[in-house]
């Protein structure tokens, strides 16, 4: 998995069982292997490649995720264990309302690196029957966290699962660490540890109306959210140099948790656990605003043991990877608004 933070490429070996409908998973190894300064340069820059350069990012990153598989194979002794690799890739063009999206990382490269059966392109079939593609997780949230009625992944786009029985909404908040790491960048920081900085700025009120004032927020669930339409919402911080770079690490952070706060209020069912996961989570800061916020409305904030934080969504990859294998839905109809919900990936068997 490679998420649109672009702190590194996570991997997680799971072992998942199922009986009688019920799952349960495991962490065996995980690792997050940090990008290099070109290649957080190349993924950064794929949208505005011109095709033939772009086709040849597609083939060397997946030549590069089959190598990083391999040494972790070799690094956690997996020889002979590994039933499948189930790979998200990493997201460089998402237009649903075209019924376009990409996640490079080519299956082809992969499966011939490490000769094993390799599942991709998770998304493409839901976006092809009119959805949005995302949130990718809400099955997992459904089969494996079901008892949590919000689940939060704060990645560098924050989205939110909503879920009561078999009812489930989810849909993409709004940019998270995706701004917030850019803006510890101005500081010579790769991202702001424990929200350190943010909590020594000030609150600049008017800042915050600026980024609250986005006319995605006011729009109906299910939606989505490209990187750089991410981006974009963040502008009235990421293009602001007037301010010392604390005061907008803490508005920006005054804006994330009160959107996240509406969320659950206009889409929630009332009170109850919301599970905390992504890089984010660490954020001690921002998890203290959110608990401040969301105390009003009876919904408690829970971060999970460390593991379950830095690999959720490798383990949901796992997952979708698992039912894709065995055939079964693993992309809802009710989440993405696609025509029906459908069986996503394509297989390559490798040897």
């Amino acid at each position: 998995m490679s998420g649109s933070s672009l702190d590194g490429l996570d991997i997680a070996f799971v072992e998942l069982t199922e009986q009688r409908g019920n799952w349960n998973y495991e962490f065996v190894a995980t690792e997050c292997i940090p990008y290099s300064p070109q290649w957080s340069a190349d993924l950064l820059a794929a949208p505005t490649l011109l095709v033939p350069e772009f086709l040849r990012l597609h083939t060397r990153y997946g030549h590069y995720l089959g190598e990083q598989v391999m040494s972790f194979i070799e690094k956690n002794a997996l020889h002979h264990k590994v039933h499948f690799i189930a790979s998200h890739g990493h997201t460089v063009f998402h237009e649903p309302e075209t019924k376009t999206t990409s996640q490079i990382g080519c299956g082809a490269a992969i499966a011939a690196v490490t000769g094993l059966p390799v599942i991709t392109d998770l998304r493409a079939l839901d976006v092809a029957l009119g959805g949005q593609g995302a949130p990718i997780v809400p099955v997992g949230d459904k089969l494996l966290f079901g008892n949590y009625p919000y689940l939060l992944n704060l990645g560098g786009i924050a989205n939110l699962t909503v879920q009561s029985g078999d009812k489930r909404l989810a849909f993409d908040i709004g940019p998270a660490n995706a701004v917030l790491n850019r803006l510890a960048m101005l500081e010579g920081k790769d991202f702001d540890e424990n929200g350190q900085l943010a909590q020594s700025g000030l609150v600049i009120p008017e800042i915050v109306a600026a980024l609250d004032g986005g006319a995605y927020f006011r729009k109906n669930a299910p939606k989505s959210l490209s990187n750089n339409e991410a981006l974009a919402l963040g502008g009235a911080v990421l293009k602001n140099n007037e301010h010392p770079t604390a005061d907008l690490l803490r508005s920006f952070s005054e804006h994330l948790s009160g959107q996240i706060a509406e969320a659950v209020a206009r889409f929630g069912n009332g009170a109850g656990e919301l599970l905390v996961t992504g890089g984010g989570a660490h954020n001690t800061f921002l998890v203290s605003l959110l608990r401040e916020k969301l105390l009003p409305l009876g919904v408690e904030v829970v971060v999970p043991e460390k593991s379950l934080v830095d690999f959720k969504e490798a383990l949901v990859m796992a997952l979708i990877g698992t039912l894709r294998w065995r055939e079964e839905e693993n992309v809802l109809q009710s989440v993405t608004g696609a025509a029906r919900s459908s069986v996503g990936g394509a297989l390559w068997l490798g040897t």
